[in-house]
């Protein structure tokens, strides 16, 4: 698949990776990661709120298959994507906080607007 990251992992690690870091980001509405996962992690949770807007049946288990709690999937279409409802994209925000102490990683913090 060319255009995605690998992320030093394989592809099984990479998409549990993904799907926690969604999850987590849709639960608390924040998370602080590196910056070429949060590019990473906007690209799938915008796929996932633009889906929960549709609010059939179909879109909601394609949710509930990638998102690991189902708690998270019912905010995610009662609370998420209602507020999104005349929005066309541009979902989540990316602030870089700067160098992460240890290894100097650049750091951001990644948040539904």
């Amino acid at each position: 698949m060319p255009g995605t990251r690998k992320l030093g992992r394989n592809s099984d690690h990479r998409i549990a990776m993904l799907r926690c870091m969604v999850t987590f980001l849709f639960e608390n509405g924040k998370i602080e990661t590196t910056v070429t996962r949060a590019k990473e992690v906007r690209a799938v949770a915008e796929k996932y709120i633009t889906l929960a807007k549709d609010k059939n049946l179909n879109s909601y288990r394609q949710a509930a298959a990638f998102i690991t709690k189902k708690s998270v999937v019912a905010k995610l279409f009662d609370e998420i994507a209602p507020k999104y409802a005349d929005v066309k994209g541009g979902y989540t925000r990316i602030s870089k906080t700067g160098p992460r102490r240890g290894d100097a990683a650049e750091m951001c913090i990644i948040e539904l607007i």
